[in-house]
C-alpha cells in the first residue's frame, strides 16, 4: 500500500508539472483514484478526496456519540435554548449553511481527539456564515479578529482573506481552541478565553487569586457576551441532543464529504470556476469565501473547493475550455482621473468598479492607484498591462496594515492621536489591548505616511471629519451577516 500512494503522488507531481506548462489548472486525475494529499503553499496538509471510512448514517449522530463538556446548571441555557426555539425559520437556515462545512470540521474535531461539541461553535459564532464580518472586525465562521489571525498564519491583503478559508480557518481556530485547553487545562475556559481572549482570562483569574478566591470557570467575573457564550454552545448541544423537544427539526446532513480539494496553479476567473463546475456562482462563493476580488490568484491560495459530485464535471469542462482562465486586468489610473469617466470605457457601472477595487463609496478621482478592470480592447494602450500573478496588495493604494513597533513612552493615548483616531478603535484593531509594551507590534488601518500625507493638506479638523467617515465605513464594509444572524 505504501508502495501504491508513492506512485500515485508521483503521478500527481508529474501532472501538476505538464498542467503547468501548458497554462491550465492542476487537477486530480480522476474522483475514482484512491486519495491523494498534498501540502499546500501554506503549509496546510490537503487531501483531494477525503476518505470515508463512516459513511453511514448522519452527521448528527456521530456528533452526539463524541459530545463530551459536563452539563452545567445555568438558567442562561434554558433562556438560549427557548430563543433559538422561538426561530425555527433561523435555525433552518443555519442548519442548511451549516451542512456544506460540518462533516469536514467534525472529522478534524475528531482527528485532534477533542469533544464533539467544538463542530458546533460556527453556530454561535457565526451562524455559519462563511461571509460574517463583525463591527469589531472578526471575519469567516470563526471569527477571526485581523491580530490573531495573522498570529495564526492567515493571511489578509486587497485579494484575499485567510479567517474566511474554510480549510485554512478550521485549522487556525482548532489550533487555537487547542493552545487554549493546554493553557487552562479545562474547555469550559479555553472557550471563554476563544471569546474574551487569553489574557484577559489570565487578569481575571489573577484578580481572584488576590481574593483568595477559586480560579475555575464558575468563579470568574466574565463580561456578559463571554458569560452567554457556553451557554448558548450547551443549548445548542441539547437542541441536537434532542431536536424534537424544541419542537424543532434538523436538517439531514448526510456523514461522508460534501466538498473535495482542487489544486490551482495559475489565476482563474471565480465567475469561470462555478461555470465550468455547472454550480451557481453562489455556491463557490459559500465554498470559497476568502477571495476579495473577482479573480484568484495563485500567490494567494493553491487549492479551491468545490462539491464532491461536481469535480469531474470541472475537470471535464476545464479541458474543453481554450479560452483566457482571467477576464481582469491591471490598470494604472493617472492622478486625478475621474471614475466616472473611467467606469464606461469598460462597460462597468460606477459604483461596480469601486466595489471590484474596494474604494469607498465617496471616492470620485484616482489617487494614482493600480484598479482592476475587464479586458477589453482597450488593452495594448492607455496604461493597460497583462493580468500580474504577482500583484499584490503592498503595490496598491488600499488600507492595509502597517505594522508599529511599540517604543518606551508610549502609549495608548499617544498612539491614538498619532493615527488620529480613538482609542477604542485602536484596541478594536489590536485584539482589545488593554495598555501597550515596549516591542508589541500595533496594527494600524493604514500607513503611517497616509496620515501624514493627509495632515499636510488638511486641518486638524478635516483630518479627524475625514478619517472619522473611513473607519466608520471601514468597520461596516462587507458586513453580511444578517441582524438576526447576530
Amino acid at each position: 500500500m505504501p508502495l501504491i500512494k508513492l506512485i500515485l503522488t508521483l503521478l500527481f507531481a508529474t501532472v501538476a508539472l505538464n498542467a503547468h506548462a501548458e497554462d491550465k489548472l492542476t487537477l486530480s486525475k480522476s474522483l475514482d483514484a484512491a486519495p491523494l494529499t498534498f501540502t499546500n503553499a501554506h503549509n496546510v496538509q490537503l487531501t483531494l478526496l477525503p476518505e470515508d471510512p463512516l459513511s453511514q448514517g448522519d452527521i448528527w449522530q456521530r456528533l452526539r456519540e463524541g459530545f463530551a463538556m459536563p452539563a452545567m446548571d445555568s438558567s442562561l441555557i434554558a433562556k438560549h435554548e427557548q430563543w433559538y426555539a422561538s426561530k425555527p425559520e433561523y435555525f433552518a437556515r443555519m442548519m442548511d449553511r451549516a451542512s456544506r462545512y460540518l462533516y469536514y470540521i467534525t472529522n478534524e474535531v475528531e482527528k485532534r481527539g477533542m469533544p464533539s461539541e467544538i463542530a458546533l461553535l460556527p453556530m454561535i459564532e457565526s451562524g455559519f456564515n462563511p461571509s460574517a464580518h463583525s463591527v469589531s472586525n472578526a471575519s469567516g465562521i470563526w471569527q477571526f479578529i485581523p491580530a490573531t489571525g495573522r498570529n495564526f498564519g492567515l493571511r489578509q491583503n486587497w485579494w484575499y482573506d485567510g479567517r474566511r478559508n474554510i480549510i485554512s480557518a478550521t485549522q487556525s481556530a482548532l489550533d487555537y481552541l487547542e493552545k487554549l485547553h493546554d493553557m487552562f487545562g479545562d474547555w469550559r475556559l479555553a472557550l471563554a478565553a476563544y471569546n474574551w481572549g487569553e489574557g484577559a482570562v489570565q487578569r481575571a483569574q489573577e484578580k481572584n487569586r488576590r481574593k483568595g478566591l477559586p480560579v475555575d470557570y464558575e468563579s470568574l467575573k466574565l463580561p456578559d457576551e463571554t458569560r452567554n457564550y457556553l451557554p448558548k454552545l450547551l443549548a445548542i448541544k441539547n437542541i441536537v441532543s434532542n431536536p424534537s423537544s424544541y419542537g424543532l427539526t434538523l436538517s439531514d446532513i448526510p456523514n461522508k464529504p460534501y466538498f473535495a480539494v482542487v489544486p490551482t496553479s495559475k489565476p482563474i476567473d471565480v465567475k469561470l470556476v462555478a461555470q465550468l463546475a455547472d454550480i451557481p456562482k453562489d455556491e463557490f462563493v459559500a465554498l470559497n469565501p476568502e477571495n476579495n476580488r473577482p479573480v484568484i490568484l495563485h500567490d494567494n491560495t493553491d487549492y479551491i473547493l468545490l462539491p464532491v459530485d461536481k469535480v469531474d464535471t470541472f475537470q471535464s469542462n476545464l479541458q474543453k475550455y481554450d479560452k483566457p482562465l482571467v477576464s481582469w486586468q491591471a490598470y494604472h489610473a493617472k492622478m486625478g482621473e475621474r471614475l466616472d469617466h473611467l467606469a464606461p470605457r469598460f462597460g462597468l457601472t460606477l459604483e461596480k468598479l469601486k466595489a471590484v477595487n474596494g474604494l469607498s463609496a465617496r471616492a470620485r478621482i484616482s489617487t494614482n492607484e493600480t484598479l482592476l478592470v475587464p479586458v477589453s480592447a482597450e488593452s495594448d494602450e492607455n496604461g493597460f498591462q497583462p493580468f500580474n500573478m504577482n500583484l499584490q496588495a503592498d503595490s496598491l493604494n488600499t488600507p492595509e496594515s502597517e505594522g508599529y513597533i511599540v517604543r518606551k513612552g508610549d502609549s495608548l493615548n499617544k498612539l491614538a492621536r498619532r493615527y488620529h483616531v480613538s482609542i477604542s478603535t485602536l484596541r478594536n484593531w489590536n485584539a482589545e489591548w488593554e495598555h501597550v509594551k515596549p516591542e508589541q507590534r500595533l496594527q494600524a488601518a493604514r500607513p503611517i505616511s497616509h496620515y501624514r500625507r493627509l495632515a499636510g493638506r488638511h486641518s486638524t479638523r478635516v483630518v479627524h471629519r475625514k478619517l472619522a467617515y473611513y473607519h466608520s465605513k471601514s468597520a461596516l464594509k462587507h458586513t453580511h451577516l444578517a441582524r438576526e444572524d447576530r
